[in-house]
This record gives structure tokens, sequence and C-alpha cells, in this order.
């Protein structure tokens, strides 16, 4: 099983999906079960996986991602332009394994939290498989266009489950959704194709040189004799195998001469160098995907709008896809554009955590606060990548599985009191520990974990981030500082919102029954003892993360660091 690992994780729900769309109608009752079932055979793969990594590097070096699967997809001739190639090229490295792991416990937490699903069951549950495929293809692609083609096909499903199964303005947000996410997908492509023209496959093209007759044989030496032809001209365009492989891509010794990445003739787009062009271009399309202020706009009304089990994957997991896609495909294919602009990324992180945390002070409605403080708590991310530190960037990857946790939780929480009272306004509700002191106590588990306190894993990310932003070499330290009044305003928001709801004598507003206010039910502790468990195990036992981590950090910071500052220099001399 092991050689098809990731391969079962992928094409597992597509499967049930597809069982799951043929089965009759009068078996509505078991399309939650093969969800949940699918849900609960991912999570144990991926535990599996976890248990076996190995401290390795990955990041540009292919021979030492994990658990690859590798075969010929599209290999298209282009006449006098040479051979189009791309592969189903799938692995993980420390990058990735805990993206991995995170979003197969949230897609199970989200099944579990859509139990209660009956309009059109049939419709969602398959729609919810579709998106959990295209979740895990993202974090495992090793190939652009394949990656390209798992991030487009989350669009989709999550327009349909917003649009048919939200709330009253479901259209409007998903709509939302949908036009802002495809508009970063279009800058996205853009690049993508930019990236496909100017980049060659050595091991390939040294086939079509006859330096070997297949790409099993190609060693080391090789790749270097091809590369060396190839910067030296004597590659011709019919000769060279133009790639989409993300490892190749962060090698500039693979770019073609003269294409309009070439690092040794600059190209001007606009004014600017065209590497410095395409890693803007990239960073807007994964920006409003975190989503970066002011690019933010979709996302408090997508949570509003949409159901609880959507919400949690909204902010459990898709989130990060938009982190990991700007890391994996931006910055280390552009460390010279991550340098450059670090301020600039360093500058929107601290913009985003402090204009979500006012935000979030200022809502009146529940999600709405949940949904600007994920704004703010994605912030940090951007900030640990600005850093270009081991801690920062460290810090950046255990904020993103530290918030896929808790925001997982806070959706919860939000859900929960929406499903007895339809209600979510903070005003129509005081006194609520009287009538659910169970339900008052994970509030504040949550609460506290998500505004920083030491015991929680958000106080370790945002620790590390702030340590990497301090010691950083390429943006100010004021930037830190300003970052740290975000935890203060987190403070805020939180504690006023459970002295507002729970504290006091029991008021309820909006004609909401006094009786349907009952305290937490088998179902709901399920989803939510895991989450406490985990946000509270990571807060104290961080190396449960960063054993596996540290290879990864440690060569992608001096990877964009050291080829940054070389690439800088030959594009600005």
């Amino acid at each position: 099983m092991q050689d098809y690992l990731l391969s079962i994780l992928i094409f597992l729900p597509l499967v049930a999906a597809l069982v799951i769309t043929f089965m009759p109608g009068q078996y509505a009752e078991h399309f939650k079960k093969i969800a949940l079932g699918v849900s609960v055979f991912q999570t144990l793969i991926a535990a599996w996986a976890y248990f076996k990594f190995q401290d390795l590097a990955g990041v540009t070096d292919a021979g030492t991602f994990q658990f690859v699967e590798r075969a010929s997809w599209i290999d298209l001739s282009l006449g006098s332009l040479g051979r189009l190639s791309a592969e189903y090229f799938i692995g993980v490295d420390g990058l990735s394994i805990t993206m991995v792991l995170l979003s197969t416990v949230i897609l199970l937490i989200a099944v579990i939290s859509a139990w209660n699903i009956q309009d059109r069951a049939k419709g969602f549950f398959s729609l919810f498989l579709v998106l959990n495929a295209s979740i895990i293809g993202c974090f495992i692609a090793l190939d652009f266009l394949l990656f390209y083609l798992f991030f487009e096909f989350m669009l989709l499903p999550m327009y349909f489950l917003i649009g048919l199964w939200g709330g009253p303005r479901r259209e409007y947000a998903s709509i939302k959704f949908f036009l802002y996410t495809l508009l970063g997908s279009i800058f996205i492509l853009i690049v993508m194709i930019a990236l496909n023209l100017s980049t060659i496959d050595p091991a390939k093209t040294a086939v079509e040189l006859h330096l070997v007759e297949a790409v099993e044989n190609v060693t080391p030496a090789i790749i270097v004799e091809v590369q060396n032809m190839l910067s030296k001209g004597q590659v011709l365009d019919n000769q060279m195998v133009h790639t989409f492989n993300l490892v190749s891509m962060t090698d500039a010794k693979n770019l073609i001469p003269g294409s309009i990445l070439d690092l040794g003739i600059v190209k001007i787009i606009f004014g600017y160098p065209a590497r410095f062009v395409a890693f803007l271009l990239i960073f807007i399309g994964f920006a409003i995907k975190i989503p970066v202020v002011p690019v933010h706009t979709w996302l408090p009304d997508a949570h509003v709008e949409a159901p609880t089990s959507i919400s949690v994957i909204l902010a459990g997991v898709l989130l990060k896809v938009g982190a990991y896609g700007l890391l994996r495909t931006g910055i280390l294919i552009f460390p010279e554009g991550a340098l450059k602009y670090a301020w600039l990324i360093g500058l929107l992180g601290v913009i985003s955590i402090l204009y979500g945390a006012m935000n979030a002070l200022a809502s009146k409605d529940l999600k709405r606060l949940i949904a600007y403080s994920s704004v703010s708590h994605m912030g940090f991310v951007l900030l640990g990548f600005a850093a270009i530190t081991a801690e920062g960037l460290g810090g950046s990857i255990y904020q993103m599985v530290s918030h896929g946790i808790i925001s997982a939780g806070l959706f919860l929480i939000a859900g929960v009191i929406y499903d007895r009272t339809h209600n979510r306004m903070i005003e129509n509700y005081s006194g609520l520990a009287h009538v659910m002191p169970k339900y008052t106590v994970v509030v504040v588990i949550f609460f506290f974990a998500s505004l920083g306190l030491p015991g929680f894993s958000g106080f370790i990310a945002e620790i590390f981030v702030l340590l990497g932003a301090f010691s950083s070499m390429v943006i100010s330290k004021w930037l830190m500082v300003l970052a740290t009044f975000g935890l203060v305003l987190a403070a805020g928001y939180y504690l006023w919102t459970i002295q507002r709801m729970f504290y006091g004598k029991l008021h309820l507003k909006g004609d909401i029954d006094k009786n349907v206010l009952v305290d937490m039910n088998i179902r709901e502790w399920i989803m939510f003892i895991p989450l406490i468990v985990l946000a509270v195990l990571l807060g104290i036992f961080p190396h449960f993360i960063l054993d596996l981590i540290n290879a990864s950090v440690e060569t992608a910071t001096s990877f964009i660091f050291d080829t940054g500052l070389e690439n800088l220099k030959i594009i600005q001399k």
C-alpha cells in the first residue's frame, strides 16, 4: 500500500463520490456513512504516513521527497518548440506532510458536523468528497499543472456547497467567493504558463539529446551536463522538454537562455524585471485565497452564509492551501522576489493582523467575528514568510496547523448555538453559562487557545513567528512590534464576547426560546474533544510538528535567502 499511499488519499473520495451519485435515493442514510468511512480511512492513512515520515529535506531535492509516485501524464510534441511534459508527480516533505494530516482530521470533523444534513444529501456529500480529494491533491502535487487542476477543482464544490446549502444571502456569498478566487487563479495561470515556457526537464531533455536511453538511467552528472549545454546554447529548441515540475522550477540552471523568466537576459515588463512581475502576480493570486487585506472581503461573507461544516473546511484547510501554494509555487521558485518584496509581504501581514482584529472587535455576528479573527491570524503566517528565517518559516507552518485546529473549533462553536436558535447575534445572548455550562467551557477553551494563551498551540506558533520577525535581516522590527498589538486586540474581542454572551443573568432577545438551549450532545463532544486534545498537545509538546518540519524549514530558508541574493545580484547588475 505504501507505493500508492498518496493516490489512495486522492482517489478514494472520488470513487466514493461516484458511488453516492449512482446510489438510489432510498439509501440516503448511507451517504453520510460512506463519507464518514472515507474520512476515517484517510485519517488513518495520514497518521500512518506521519509516523513513517523521515526528517528529510525535500523542498528543492526530488530525491528526498517521500511517498513519491510518478508517472507520465501529458507528453505533447510542439514541433520546432520541443516537447511539453506534465506528470502525475506527487509526494510530501516537511512543508506538506503536516498539511495532509491536518486536512484529513478537519475533513473528518466536518463530516461529523454535517451529520444532520437531510436536504439533498446525495448532492451535498458527493460534492463534499470531491472537495476532499481536491484539497489533499493540492498539498501533495509536485507538478504545477496538477496542482493547478486540484486548486481549480476546489472552486466548483465550494461554490455549490455555499450556494445551495448556505444562509439567506448564499447566492451573493458563493458568487463573490467564486469570482475572487477565479481572478486569483488567472494570475497564477499566467505565471504557470511563463514558467513552463522558460523551464526544461533536464532528465527528459537528456533523452531527447540521446545522452541516455531512458529517464531512469539519468544520473546527477548527466543532469549537470545537460544544464551546461543549455547555458551554452547547445540544446536546440526542438530538443527541449518543457516541464511543469515544481522541483525543476526551483533550479535556475533549468531556465532556457533568453526565455521570459531567464535570469541572464532580464526581460522587462511594465518597467520591472519579468521575474519580479511573475512573483507579484503569483503573490496576488494566493493572497486572495489566504486571504490578505485588502483582497479579503469574500471571506466574511462566505463564512457567514456557509453551513457550519463548510465553514470548518474553509477556515481549517482552504486558507492553508493559499499559504502553502504561495510558499511552494511562489517563494521557492522566485526567491529573489521573496527577498525584494519581503517588506511588502510583512507589511500586508501586519495590516491583516490589525485590520482583521479591529473588525472582529466591531462584529456583532459571532460567525463574522470568527471570520475576521481568521484574517488576523493568517496575517501571522504572512509575517513569518516575510522574515525568511528558520524561526519565522517554522512558525508560519506551525500557525497554519494551529489555526486549522482552533478555527475549526471556533466555527463549530458558532454552529452549536445556531443549530439551537438560528441566531448568531452576540447582543441577543447573556448568561448562557447558566443553561449551557459544558458549552461555555468549550467556548472558553477555544477562545483562549485562539488568543494565544500559553499551553495552547497558538502560543507556540505566534512566538516563533515573532522571534523570526525580530531576528530577520530583511524586514523592519517595527512590524513585529505592531503585530504584538494584534494579540492585545484578540484578547479584547474574545474576552468581550465571553463576558457579553456567557456572564451575568440569563437574558435572551430576538424571540429565542430558552427551552432550546440544551447543553452539548454526544455528537458535538465527538467533534470537540479531538480538536481540544490537539490544541493542548501541540501547545505543550511542539516537537510533534517541529521534528517533522525542521529539515525542510532549514533547507527552504537557506535556499530562499542564499539563492535569492544570488539571483538579485544577477538581475540588478
